[in-house]
């Protein structure tokens, strides 16, 4: 992935690294809610223990404790070079859905704020683990990343590259674009008032319009002259997809699949709505929620 021109303005992003903040109960949304389960078989931990221990790690808050913070001076320019990637993905994001809110939807759009971190912080969607990976919060329009999680995308997800790294955050820019519409709210509204399989249905459309919405930014980033692809680009991003669909994720921990429980869609689902929206830069198709083919 070349960059043909790229924004570094650092308005809308909040540099956490190094700072350990204590918070109260973990966010789980966007990537996070799988991350930290491969995480744990990974490392071959019960996905259970390591959000609890995740959870201790950051707890204060939740118990009416005082925050603390502690810096290591060490870390507070760790992955540099891929902060710097980060935020110009990020800036080009807003760059994309500004145009599209504008002249497509007749909307405003507000911006989010990137927040880089160290192993551990605060949202106001409660405390955040690095084990989570990569989120967006909906409480403060916020999109959270442990840069260390790009090391992990490569070397344990096998999907290196630039555009892979990229998709990452465009996804989580996706959620914020869901929220600014309302589709998180609609989504979240039917907890408790439709069964769990069917909740997880609805949540699995939610994170594939996401996943539409990151290939839907590829293609204008592509047209409006910010960003030119290389050979295999697409590849390492449809492999990034893949590599967290949850056939795949419940095939590697137990070696069969249970899809009524699947919340984020499988590999050839995930891969099949970025490609779509990179393929067609068309924001209506898109709609997720009225396909009757995933």
């Amino acid at each position: 992935m070349k960059w043909l021109r790229h924004n570094d303005d650092n308005s809308n992003f909040e540099d956490r690294r190094g700072r350990r903040i204590g918070g109260g109960k973990l966010a789980v949304g966007g990537i996070a809610g799988i991350v930290i389960v491969i995480v744990s078989l990974l490392l071959g931990k019960d996905p259970g223990q390591m959000l609890q221990m995740a959870d201790s790690v950051v707890g204060g808050m939740g118990n009416g404790g005082s925050q603390t913070e502690v810096v290591d001076p060490t870390r507070v320019n760790e992955h540099e070079e891929w902060k710097t990637f980060t935020l110009r993905v990020f800036n080009s994001c807003n760059e994309v859905w500004e145009r599209i809110f504008t002249q497509e939807l007749g909307q405003r759009y507000e911006k989010p704020t990137l927040v880089a971190f160290t192993d551990q912080t605060t949202s106001a969607c409660g405390g955040a683990s690095s084990a989570m990976g990569p989120f967006y919060c909906p409480a403060d329009s916020k999109v959270y990343i442990d840069l260390s999680f790009f090391r992990e995308l490569a070397e344990r997800f096998r999907a290196p590259g630039e555009l892979a790294m990229a998709y990452v955050t465009a996804h989580e820019v996706g959620h914020h674009v869901q929220h600014l519409l309302g589709i998180t709210d609609k989504v979240h509204r039917l907890r408790g008032q439709i069964s769990e399989k069917e909740y997880n249905a609805m949540s699995v459309r939610l994170e594939l319009q996401a996943d539409f919405f990151g290939g839907l930014w590829a293609h204008y980033a592509s047209q409006m002259g910010i960003i030119a692809l290389e050979q295999g680009d697409l590849e390492s991003a449809i492999r990034a997809a893949q590599a967290i669909g949850d056939d795949a994720l419940q095939k590697a921990a137990q070696g069969y699949t249970v899809p009524d429980s699947f919340t984020h869609g499988t590999s050839a689902q995930r891969a099949k709505w970025f490609k779509l929206g990179y393929t067609t830069g068309n924001f209506e198709l898109g709609d997720t929620f009225a396909s009757r083919d995933l």
